[in-house]
């Protein structure tokens, strides 16, 4: 098959400000890379940014390193309720769900609701959407997350957030994660999409709802397309991956873009990241937070951000 674009992938496992008690650079590391490897291939044998999207989206959350799907943080309640959401690029479409329970893979029902005229459902509306779909009922509770809560809750909850990833060593402080994860691909025939999915930040007052399943944290046109990580209010509060996209759409350059926004957020003293592509295949990713676990695909090879530890706002590759 003869390419018409060399595609591009990004993708992100969350923000945070160390990797210390979270297995380690080389585990993280190769858990992006694995999955970068995987959905880079099947945009290579033409499969739609879309599709893309969802598949990469759903190796992390079956990933339990990861605080989406299998591994989500547990909310004050001691309950798991997730987010996600998908943009298709070329349709404009946005669709997604707020706090699902008891299912694996919250994107595959954002991908459903591309098609539904109610596009984005939540908590009583999710739950009847996954009755509909016959989704099976799922648990994605690991141990590790139940003793974080534990712990917290021993502690009468002083911390706002759980760790952004979850390993037997626990940080000292789970105030260094904001887990979340996210996809964005540039296909074959120049269509770009969008997914973030998260648990949430962990320990928060039920019924709080994230950006992930918002256009503030994830969003996409046929010019750009952004999925954003760190601390959810923060990213609201910015409109970053929308606003970004819309400066894009606008005629900005993405570096334009990316600069512009990731300035204005740092004088906000926001804690936040993003990861993004335009449709010239331009890769970038930002970050106010201290670490960005994201790898990504440039059409040659794979690359990760996992040692950008030097202060700057943007990168590229």
């Amino acid at each position: 098959m003869t390419l018409q674009i060399q595609p591009k992938l990004i993708i992100h496992g969350g923000a945070g400000s160390s990797l210390q008690g979270k297995g380690g650079l080389a585990a993280v590391r190769n858990s992006l890379n694995k999955i970068v490897e995987e959905v880079y291939s099947l945009l290579l044998n033409g499969v739609s940014a879309a599709d893309a999207v969802v598949r990469g989206c759903q190796l992390l959350e079956d990933n339990p390193r990861f605080n989406a799907g299998t591994g989500s943080v547990l909310q004050s309640d001691g309950q798991i309720r997730m987010s996600a959401s998908l943009m298709d690029g070329t349709s404009g479409k946005f669709s997604g769900v707020i706090n699902v329970a008891r299912v694996k893979n919250p994107i595959e029902m954002a991908f459903f609701l591309q098609k539904s005229p109610d596009r984005v459902l939540s908590d009583y509306g999710a739950a009847e959407l996954a009755r509909e779909l016959q989704v099976p009922s799922y648990n994605a509770l690991t141990d590790l997350r139940l003793k974080e809560w534990m712990q917290e809750r021993d502690d009468n909850f002083k911390s706002t957030m759980a760790g952004v990833v979850a390993e037997p060593e626990m940080a000292e402080s789970s105030e260094a994660g904001r887990g979340t994860i996210g996809v964005v691909a540039l296909d074959s025939s120049g269509q770009l999409a969008a997914g973030t999915s998260t648990g949430g930040k962990g320990f928060e007052r039920i019924g709080r709802v994230s950006d992930s399943a918002m256009p503030a944290g994830n969003y996409a046109t046929q010019y750009a397309g952004v999925s954003c990580t760190g601390i959810g209010e923060d990213i609201i509060d910015e409109c970053l991956a929308a606003k970004i996209v819309i400066r894009v759409s606008d005629g900005m350059s993405l570096k334009e873009a990316m600069l512009k926004s990731f300035t204005e957020a740092s004088k906000n003293q926001r804690d936040l990241g993003a990861i993004a592509l335009d449709a010239n295949g331009v890769i970038s990713y930002g970050k106010t937070s201290e670490i960005l676990l994201a790898a990504y695909h440039d059409g040659d090879s794979i690359g990760d951000t996992l040692e950008w530890n030097d202060g700057e706002l943007i990168g590229y590759c």
